[in-house]
């Protein structure tokens, strides 16, 4: 029996919000605004609990952890977006698509960990507050940091690698095209679950009291 030929797609094609090319500036702005003040919030949150001594506490520490995860979680997939409104090649090679799917797989995958953490912290603090110095010392903040970036490495390798194997044995086209639709449709969720819970958790934190002390400390120097 003569072997099945078979197509090894090397690049993707990215489709727009919209084909209208009237909308393509118009939208490319809206996302670049929106990009710009969540980068500003996240690296701005992380200066303030890094310069101010006052924020050097647990709690700060896996706020600011959950800003940076989120910048990454964003910039892995934003700029690539903004690209392809104003750019005349929509398209993204494997490797490319292989490299941004891990990182926003990773990034929220931590996030996600870096809130159970947090529930954690928070627990401590409430029935234990008299020994909670003693608990959450600085040494087990790290490790918990740790811990979740090689656990987090080790989940999305595994699932990567499934998935990988499973695009690779597609034969057809349209299997190809049911497969990443599919995904995007996953990716889209995840992004509004994980986006729902940060906004849950950071926004409080950026209305603190010692945050905005903090702020104003900072311009104050």
């Amino acid at each position: 029996m003569a072997e099945e030929n078979k197509t090894l797609m090397t690049e993707f094609v990215l489709t727009r919000l919209s084909d209208l090319p009237g909308l393509q500036v118009p939208l490319f702005l809206v996302f670049l605004g929106i990009y710009l003040t969540t980068m500003m919030g996240n690296l701005g949150l992380i200066f303030l609990i890094w310069k101010d001594p006052h924020l050097h506490t647990p709690m700060y520490f896996f706020l600011g952890s959950l800003a940076f995860a989120d910048a990454c979680s964003s910039s892995s997939v934003t700029p690539k977006m903004l690209m392809n409104f104003l750019s005349k090649d929509h398209t993204i090679s494997m490797v490319e698509c292989i490299a941004q799917f891990y990182f926003f797989a990773s990034s929220a995958t931590t996030e996600c960990f870096l809130l159970v953490v947090m529930a954690y912290d928070r627990y401590v603090a409430i029935w234990n507050p008299l020994l909670y110095p003693v608990v959450m010392s600085t040494r087990l903040c790290i490790q918990f940091i740790a811990f979740i970036q090689v656990f987090t490495f080790m989940t999305i390798m595994v699932s990567y690698t499934h998935v990988l194997f499973a695009i690779l044995k597609k034969k057809s086209e349209n299997g190809m095209s049911k497969a990443f639709s599919t995904c995007s449709a996953h990716l889209l969720s995840v992004s509004l679950f994980y986006g729902t819970l940060f906004f849950m958790y950071v926004r409080p934190g950026l209305r603190n009291k010692e945050v905005i002390g903090a702020l104003r400390r900072i311009m104050k120097k």
